[in-house]
């Protein structure tokens, strides 16, 4: 009998996740977000091995932000090696701007960057190569932030890119695992510098902060973490789906602005009353309350002693008899 070579435990896990991404997505392209990096690689390759047996055809994606030297031949050698796994290589060059930071605005050129191309290829999905160890440092510069629940969920398997599905298979695998598969195959992983540069947060936490959570609590911190976000995010989809059906029976339309029942306010649990408040101004006025105005809001229906308008990002509350009141902010 013929001996087969039994199959990488990495690489079968890579594509075993992939594939379980890919149960739900029609038939199309998919576009792969590829680095060069070990994540993106053994993404790209899990892809290639799943996807095409879904009828689907492989693009990949590199983007060239330009940030350090040789960044455009580091991009042309991960496309090559799209190329060689069978993906339709595009490798596209954006510029960074400078508002909020260089994490911040190199990410939200490079997710431009991954709609336009998946748009032009009526990509039928977007995939990304986001480990279980960046779902860890997620949580964490969350938890640093003190920005409540919403942001220590982390990131969703399942996310929305302009209208296409963007998913992130790699979600509960640990980033130990794409670099063994990555090996396991042959694939030649490009090392980002900036992911060793401690001037950046991301990099602080992952090369500092986990690494003494791991030596003083014990190992498996990465995973906990990863199983809170899960946990946090199943808790929101709950809340948001009580939100929505609470809100239709206390909410009614007052001129120029929106109107809420105080009584049926004060009748929820602080947790859900806090929740409609934003989801209110974040429906009506496209705005995000913190954490200090929306209980300023709430004491107007638990505390009330007359006080006066509360002034919010576009727009302004103030109580109303037995209503909260909620109009457009003067331009």
């Amino acid at each position: 009998m013929e001996h087969r070579p039994s199959l990488d435990p990495a690489v079968a896990h890579t594509r075993r996740a992939v594939r379980d991404a890919l149960a739900d997505v029609r038939p199309g392209a998919v576009v792969v977000a590829l680095s060069g990096g070990a994540d993106s690689l053994a993404l790209a390759a899990a892809t290639a091995f799943e996807a095409p047996k879904r009828g689907m055809t492989l693009i990949s994606a590199t983007i060239d932000h330009g940030l350090q030297p040789g960044s455009d031949e580091v991009a042309e050698a991960a496309a090559r090696q799209a190329e060689r796994l069978g993906f339709d290589a595009r490798v596209e060059r954006v510029q960074v701007a400078g508002d909020g930071g260089p994490e911040a605005s190199a990410r939200i050129a490079r997710y431009a960057a991954l709609s336009r191309i998946a748009r032009g290829a009526d990509a039928a999905a977007v995939l990304v190569g986001h480990t279980r160890d960046d779902q860890a440092e997620t949580v964490l510069l969350g938890l640093a932030r003190g920005s409540g629940a919403a942001s220590l969920q982390g990131m969703a398997p399942v996310a929305d890119l302009d209208g296409i599905p963007l998913l992130r298979p790699l979600l509960d695998l640990p980033r130990e695992t794409t670099r063994a598969a990555c090996a396991a195959q042959g694939l030649e992983v490009w090392d980002d510098p900036h992911n060793t540069d401690p001037a950046y947060a991301r990099v602080r936490v992952r090369t500092r902060v986990l690494p003494v959570l791991e030596a003083e609590l014990g190992p498996g911190i990465a995973g906990a973490l990863a199983r809170t976000a899960e946990q946090l995010r199943e808790d929101a989809t709950a809340f948001a789906a009580m939100v929505d059906e609470t809100i239709e029976d206390i909410v009614e339309h007052a001129e120029a602005g929106i109107a809420v029942s105080v009584a049926a306010l004060a009748a929820n649990p602080a947790a859900l009353r806090h929740r409609i408040i934003r989801h209110v101004v974040a429906g009506e006025f496209g705005q995000s309350l913190s954490r200090a105005q929306t209980l300023e809001v709430a004491r107007l229906v638990t505390e009330w002693t007359g006080q006066g308008p509360i002034d919010l990002p576009g727009c302004t509350a103030r109580r109303v008899g037995a209503r909260i009141v909620f109009t457009a902010a003067r331009p």
